[in-house]
């Protein structure tokens, strides 16, 4: 959790378990020490004693790990031990470093500078915790909510290509509409429907009479394009999955049998939009806590390196 300056997805699952019983383990042992050590101190615990130096020491040592998990991502070079591995350590260890604080400074945050560096700690930790429950809930809700979810660096893409397949679409069965359509679609998108509708997919004559078609021509211009132009616009009710079921429904009532084909075909390139919109805010959460997790450690380490420096100096 501590400097996760590069997002890991990451399950807890069985596999963390040797992580969790020595952290347990460590956590037991250091207790079992303060105890006595707390209790038999005539002065209180204190970070500049013997055992209140060890604990820092274990507690700096551990943010210092779990920051080594950013710096093992950004130099490729740095290839020791997997992955998955250090993201178990970051989780646990930076879990560890809490205690192992609290039992170096006797629960007392002391003078401003250390004051400052418990705050720190504490937010960073609980970002941390923040986005390991992140990674454990919102990818099963991706899962239900998004089977037509595609690579995230190709969503521009896949939208661009929507639009131009919707546009392809009701000009065929329309006619011109006055905007430039492409020839064809790509023949495959990351994720999505890969162009495969009922539809017609090449802007040819018109299938409908002028008449025929105005319902789906006036639907097309004032709600569906600007809704694909726009993704993620408030107050469109194509964006929400109920309304838009309800306006398609209403614009087959107004077209001959012979468009409904076309208009599914529509109904259907604006839910995977609207499941590309979810993407992308699921997207967004899910590396959005960085925002304060990652800066937040780099404060921590970098001023427990000046609180550590001052306390051995003076």
């Amino acid at each position: 959790m501590l400097f996760g300056g590069f997002f890991f997805k990451m399950l807890i699952d069985r596999t963390h378990r040797p992580w969790l019983i020595a952290s347990i383990a460590i956590l037991l042992t250091a207790t079992l020490l303060y105890a006595p050590y707390a209790v038999q101190s005539a002065r209180g615990p204190r970070g500049g004693s013997t055992l209140g130096l060890v604990f820092g020491t274990v507690g700096f040592g551990c943010i210092l790990f779990a920051a080594l998990l950013g710096a093992r991502k950004k130099v490729p070079v740095w290839r020791i031990g997997r992955a998955k591995t250090w993201m178990r350590g970051h989780l646990w260890l930076g879990l560890l470093s809490f205690p192992m604080i609290l039992f170096h400074g006797g629960f007392h945050f002391g003078g401003p500078l250390t004051i400052v560096l418990m705050w720190l700690l504490m937010i960073t930790v609980l970002s941390g915790i923040f986005g390991a429950a992140l990674q454990q809930i919102l990818p099963r809700i991706m899962t239900r909510q998004i089977p037509l979810e595609t690579i995230v660096e190709e969503i521009d893409n896949v939208r661009a290509q929507l639009l131009e397949e919707a546009d392809q679409f009701v000009v065929a069965l329309c006619g011109p509409f006055g905007f430039e359509t492409i020839v064809a679609p790509k023949e495959s998108r990351a994720g999505g429907f890969d162009g495969k509708r009922s539809g017609p997919a090449v802007a040819t004559a018109a299938v409908l009479t002028e008449e025929e078609s105005a319902p789906l021509r006036s639907f097309y211009l004032l709600e569906m394009r600007p809704f694909l132009e726009h993704p993620g616009a408030r107050g469109l009710r194509l964006g929400d999955s109920a309304q838009a079921h309800a306006a398609f429904q209403h614009v087959r009532t107004l077209t001959p049998a012979s468009a409904h084909a076309t208009v599914e075909d529509l109904e259907n390139i604006c839910e995977e939009e609207r499941q590309l919109t979810r993407q992308v805010r699921f997207h967004r959460w899910l590396h959005g806590w960085l925002l304060v997790h990652v800066p937040l450690s780099l404060a921590l380490i970098l001023l427990g390196a000046v609180h550590a420096v001052m306390a051995l100096r003076y």
